[in-house]
């Protein structure tokens, strides 16, 4: 379980630094919903390290509060059957912004970050690069948290057919190996592209076997 306070500390500072309130419950609402029993990755423990890798590379942002508002909401909505879990969070970021009486442009560029973590397209620069980089750390991640990230994969996936999640992770996994760069930025490209790769490769196809 991360650190409830220091996450509660990312959150204070995120909206300490747009300069609004955030709704009151909102908070508790966002802790429940990382909380949720079908989730074994996307939960509290990603958004504490994606937060982290915010807070540390937050030099590197156009507007990096905005992109720490991004990162609470970007799983926010996890349904692992579904296919607008981002549309459905940024909507929900859109709302709450707009409720705090936050600018559209804030709101407009909040949700381009939350969409741009379909990963469908590769952002080459700016902030939704960053983002993506940050959510896409885990893949360059120790090799034991890189292991235990699979098996979280494998347990939101649960329902799917061994045979068939294997094939199915199996390309996701290649598609991000036969990329040209795996991140878009010099930052993380730097400390975690090679890592990243030799994670990928090193995946054996019954490495979800009784998971």
């Amino acid at each position: 379980m991360p650190d409830l306070q220091h996450l509660h500390h990312h959150w204070l500072r995120a909206w300490n630094e747009l300069q609004h309130t955030p709704p009151l419950g909102l908070y508790e609402q966002l802790l429940q919903a990382y909380s949720e029993p079908q989730r074994h990755y996307h939960t509290l423990q990603h958004l504490a390290e994606c937060l982290q890798l915010q807070s540390d590379s937050a030099h590197l942002a156009q507007h990096p509060a905005e992109i720490a508002i991004a990162l609470w909401f970007h799983d926010a909505v996890y349904d692992v059957k579904a296919h607008d879990n981002e549309a459905r969070s940024a909507d929900w970021a859109v709302a709450t912004l707009q409720a705090a009486g936050v600018s559209v442009e804030v709101q407009t560029r909040v949700h381009a970050l939350i969409m741009a973590t379909e990963h469908t397209a590769v952002p080459l620069a700016g902030d939704a690069a960053l983002l993506v980089d940050i959510d896409l750390a885990i893949l360059g991640a120790a090799v034991a948290r890189f292991a235990e990230y699979e098996r979280q994969i494998r347990q939101e996936y649960a329902w799917v057919p061994e045979e068939v999640f294997v094939e199915k992770r199996r390309a996701v996994l290649q598609g991000f190996l036969d990329r040209a760069r795996i991140y878009s930025t010099a930052h993380f490209r730097e400390i975690l592209e090679a890592a990243a790769r030799n994670n990928l490769r090193c995946v054996p196809q019954t490495s979800y076997r009784g998971s």
